[in-house]
């Protein structure tokens, strides 16, 4: 399998190499391809990954590759990255978050539909060892009523601001709590954005807190029934992109997402209203700021 990379600034990138290439541990699947990022470091990652092919256009990846990652840092671009592929029926991996807006979101998710290419997305935290055990302990039987996830995330961050780092917590809450998203609210403070909503019967909360100079805080998941309790602390590990990147690899050989369409708008769906509510307090002295979606 040729897998091709569009955008390879993203430190991602280096594990999907090294994983696929230098190590040989996804069966047949090799990158083949690069487009975008810096130059230099595209002849790096080419050096290191014996990669043939750096091309400056991704629409110049098409005929040189069998399934595409665009793994691009700003969910802005995606949209643009990824539907070229989609209409040619090809398997896309885009890296989180799969948008900035639901509108863009949506047009992939048609094309895909239309053209019969499997799409997937998601944060690498949601397939982690951490991730997987608290849902296998979380609401046996049932569905929390309760969950609390809290991660860090920068408003003003470079990459899209609270979409790069805020996609994290937003998406493990929501692998916990399924159903339609409704009444999405942003309370915002000098350092922490709170986003609540309803997913199906769930309520959700999700603390996304601005990192400090030196420290962040780490990701950490919580949920509740009247009977019990169930946390975890959520620790990426040194290759914490793997088991997302297999689950990739999975569905462009038997072509069947791993999310159902439906989910991937789910986190944007978050997500949007959040950025919007950020805008609109933007300029304004830290004081609590309280925002509802209708």
């Amino acid at each position: 399998m040729r897998i091709g990379i569009v955008g390879t600034d993203n430190s991602h990138v280096d594990q999907i190499v090294r994983h696929l290439n230098a190590e040989k541990a996804g069966g047949d699947a090799r990158v083949v391809a690069l487009s975008g990022g810096r130059g230099r470091r595209n002849v790096t990652l080419a050096d290191t990954g014996g990669i043939p092919a750096i091309v400056d256009e991704p629409a110049a990846l098409l005929g040189l590759v069998d399934a595409v990652v665009v793994a691009d840092r700003d969910g802005a671009n995606h949209r643009d990255q990824a539907v070229p592929f989609l209409a040619q029926g090809l398997p896309v991996f885009v890296d989180k978050p799969l948008s900035r807006t639901v509108a863009d979101a949506r047009v992939m998710i048609d094309t895909a539909r239309a053209h019969g290419a499997p799409l997937t997305s998601s944060s690498a935290l949601r397939w982690i060892p951490d991730t997987e055990a608290l849902v296998a302990r979380s609401a046996p039987g049932g569905r929390p009523e309760l969950v609390v996830v809290s991660g860090p995330a920068d408003p003003a961050g470079d990459h899209g601001g609270i979409f790069f780092y805020g996609i994290h917590a937003v998406d493990i809450a929501l692998r916990l709590a399924p159903g339609e998203i409704s009444g999405v609210r942003t309370d915002i403070t000098g350092t922490t954005v709170v986003a609540s909503f309803t997913a199906g019967d769930t309520r959700v909360v999700v603390n996304l807190v601005k990192p400090g100079s030196e420290d962040q805080i780490p990701f950490h998941a919580m949920t509740f029934t009247r009977q019990s309790m169930v946390q975890q602390t959520l620790t990426p590990g040194a290759d914490y992109c793997l088991p997302g990147l297999e689950v990739f690899l999975a569905m462009a050989r038997t072509g069947t997402p791993p999310i159902g369409y439906g989910d991937l708008l789910r986190p944007i769906e978050v997500l949007e209203p959040v950025a919007t509510a950020l805008r609109e307090a933007s300029g304004t002295a830290p004081r609590e700021v309280s925002a509802v979606a209708r």
